[in-house]
């Protein structure tokens, strides 16, 4: 092997370096494309979007915790992603239905509100070695 062959990288450190990278553009893509379409959401949905926001996040904030405790799969974060939100805007619907659906948002959102400063003081633990 010659001595350039040794110092280039292969082609599978080249693709999995590139991870962060991707995201951020993935992001930065999301948010022109949002500012340049101006999607809506349909008046049906619209009591169902902040539950699944607050869902989102729950999933985003347990993925990072488990990316710094050593332990994410990028499998289990899409469907502890898609689940929750899933789960979670069933659950308003079925208030809604039920004549409860405040009630109902209102538990979802300190339930997942909790879980989300679990995660982000697990987070702080693990940055700052407090």
């Amino acid at each position: 092997m010659t001595d350039i062959q040794e110092r280039r990288p292969g082609r599978a450190a080249l693709l999995s370096s590139g991870g962060p990278m991707i995201a951020v553009l993935a992001l930065v893509a999301g948010v022109v494309l949002g500012i340049v379409f101006r999607p809506t959401v349909p008046p049906a949905l619209q009591p169902y979007l902040p539950i699944a926001v607050v869902a989102a996040l729950d999933a985003v904030f347990g993925g990072v915790r488990a990316k710094l405790d050593g332990i994410f799969d990028d499998k289990q974060f899409v469907i502890s992603f898609v689940s929750n939100v899933l789960v979670a805007g069933l659950i308003v619907y079925l208030g809604d239905q039920l004549g409860v659906g405040g009630q109902l948002s209102t538990g979802v959102v300190v339930v997942l509100g909790v879980r989300i400063f679990g995660n982000v003081a697990a987070i702080r633990r693990h940055l700052f070695r407090a």
